[in-house]
C-alpha cells in the first residue's frame, strides 16, 4: 500500500488483515505502508477506541464475538452452535452435577443435554433453567444475585457466594476469548470472577467456543491453560489451530461438520 493512502484506508486494511490473519504486528505495518510506527499506533489507538480491535504490546489482536451483547448473538450461527452442543455433551455422564454458565452456545448444550440422565444442572442462566424446565430427568438449580442483563445471568458477590457451595462435576463456562498461551478470557471483571468461581467448584472445566473466539482478545483473565481439561472446537479449525492446544495438555474435541 502507497504511503500516501488516506488514515482511513489504512485502519480498513488493518481490520481486513486482523480478520483474515488473527493479528497485526506494527512494525510490519508501518513497512507495509511506508508511514511510522507512531502513525500505525495512532490507527491502532482510533480502532480501539471504536471498539473493533485489542490493543495489546507490539500490535494488536482482533475483538471476540463475545463482546457483543447476549440478545444479539442468540440469532448468530445456530447450526455452528447446535454442532459444538451436540459434541460437547458426548462428555457428560449419567448423574453428573454440571455448572453451566450463560451463553448463546451454552444455550444450546443446555437443548441439547440428554433426558433421564439424572443429571443436575446448576446454572446463573435463566435462559438455561428455562430451557430445562420442561424437560424430563433434570434437577435444576438456579443460582441467584443480581441480573447483568448484558449478558443474561446472575453475577456479583451473592452469585459467587452460591456457586462456592457447589461441588461439580464439570462446568461450561462462557468463553469470551481463548488462546493456547494465556488461558480463558472474560470482558467484564464481575463475569470475570464468576467464571473463575465456577471452575475452582469443578472437577474438570470444558470450555466450547466458536472459531472467532480462538487467538482473539478480552479483557480479564479467568483461567490459565492448565486449568482447562477440555475444549470443544468446530470442525473447521485447521489443525495447526488444534495442535498448539493438545500441546498444553489440553483434550481437544472437534465438532462435525455443519452442512450449507
Amino acid at each position: 500500500m502507497p504511503n500516501e493512502a488516506l488514515p482511513q484506508e489504512r485502519q480498513q486494511w488493518i481490520l481486513d488483515r486482523l480478520r483474515s490473519h488473527g493479528r497485526v504486528v506494527a512494525v510490519e505495518l508501518a513497512e507495509t505502508f511506508q508511514v511510522s510506527e507512531d502513525s500505525v499506533r495512532r490507527d491502532l489507538r482510533e480502532l480501539a477506541a471504536q471498539g473493533l480491535c485489542k490493543r495489546v504490546y507490539g500490535g494488536a489482536l482482533p475483538l471476540s464475538a463475545a463482546s457483543t451483547p447476549l440478545k444479539q448473538r442468540r440469532s448468530e450461527h445456530g447450526n455452528r452452535k447446535l454442532a459444538l452442543a451436540r459434541k460437547a455433551v458426548t462428555l457428560v455422564r449419567q448423574g453428573q452435577v454440571l455448572l453451566i454458565d450463560a451463553g448463546s452456545t451454552n444455550a444450546a448444550i443446555a437443548a441439547a443435554l440428554p433426558e433421564r440422565f439424572d443429571l443436575t444442572v446448576v446454572t446463573n442462566a435463566p435462559d438455561v433453567a428455562r430451557i430445562l424446565i420442561d424437560r424430563e430427568g433434570f434437577e435444576i438449580l438456579l443460582i441467584g444475585g443480581r441480573i447483568d442483563t448484558s449478558i443474561g445471568a446472575a453475577v456479583g458477590a451473592q452469585a459467587i457466594q452460591e456457586i462456592g457451595r457447589v461441588r461439580a462435576d464439570l462446568c461450561f463456562p462462557g468463553a469470551c476469548a481463548i488462546d493456547s498461551l494465556h488461558g480463558l478470557w472474560s470482558f467484564d471483571s464481575e463475569e470475570a470472577l464468576l467464571k473463575r468461581a465456577m471452575i475452582e467448584a469443578s472437577g474438570e472445566t470444558v470450555v466450547v467456543v466458536t472459531q472467532e473466539k480462538l487467538g482473539s482478545a478480552a479483557t480479564h483473565q479467568v483461567a490459565s491453560i492448565e486449568e482447562i481439561q477440555h475444549l470443544v472446537i468446530e470442525h473447521a479449525v485447521d489443525r495447526a489451530s488444534r495442535l498448539v492446544f493438545s500441546a498444553r495438555g489440553v483434550a481437544v474435541h472437534r465438532a462435525d461438520a455443519v452442512s450449507g
